[in-house]
C-alpha cells in the first residue's frame, strides 16, 4: 500500500473525540462503578453488574475469567479491598460504539503488597444488557507497581 493511504487514514481520525463522554444510562453505570470502587463499597459497585456478568481480565502474567456477579465482585474486592490506605487518583469514562469504556488509577498501601505505596491502572470495555447493567467486561490491568521504583 502506498504511504499516502496511511497518512490519509490517520489524518481523517485526528481530532475525533474518542471516546465520547457517556450519557444517559451509561453515565449512571459509570458513576455507580466509580463511586462504589472509590468507597471500597463492593456491594454498591456490584450493583452495576447483571447477575450473569462475565469478566475477562488480562492481568500481568495471566488471563482470568469470572462468571456471575458474586465472583466478579469478589475479584474486585480481592484486588482493591484489605488495604491500609486507598484512593482513586484518576478516572475517565467514554463510549466507543455500543461499549462503555472505563479507566481508573488507584493508589494504595496494603501489607500483602509490601511496604510503601503502589499504583495500579485498569482499563475496561463494558457491554450493557437491556436493563442497563454490565453484562460483559473486558479488562486490562497494569499490575501493582511501586509508586517510587527506587523504594
Amino acid at each position: 500500500m502506498p504511504s499516502s493511504w496511511y497518512k490519509e487514514r490517520v489524518t481523517t481520525l485526528a481530532g475525533e473525540p474518542v471516546p465520547a463522554p457517556p450519557e444517559g444510562p451509561m453515565a449512571v453505570v459509570a458513576q455507580t462503578f466509580f463511586e462504589g470502587l472509590a468507597a471500597q463499597d463492593f456491594e454498591r459497585f456490584a450493583s452495576a453488574f447483571s447477575d450473569e456478568v462475565h469478566l475477562r481480565a488480562l492481568l500481568p502474567g495471566e488471563l482470568r475469567e469470572f462468571d456471575g456477579v458474586a465472583k466478579v465482585g469478589a475479584a474486585f474486592a480481592r484486588w482493591f479491598g484489605n488495604t491500609e490506605a486507598y484512593e482513586i487518583v484518576d478516572t475517565s469514562a467514554g463510549v466507543i460504539g455500543p461499549r462503555l469504556c472505563l479507566r481508573w488509577r488507584v493508589r494504595l498501601q496494603a501489607e500483602r503488597l509490601g511496604p510503601g505505596w503502589f499504583v495500579l491502572e485498569q482499563e475496561s470495555y463494558a457491554d450493557l444488557d437491556d436493563d442497563n447493567r454490565v453484562s460483559g467486561l473486558s479488562l486490562l490491568c497494569s499490575g501493582y507497581l511501586p509508586e517510587r521504583p527506587d523504594d
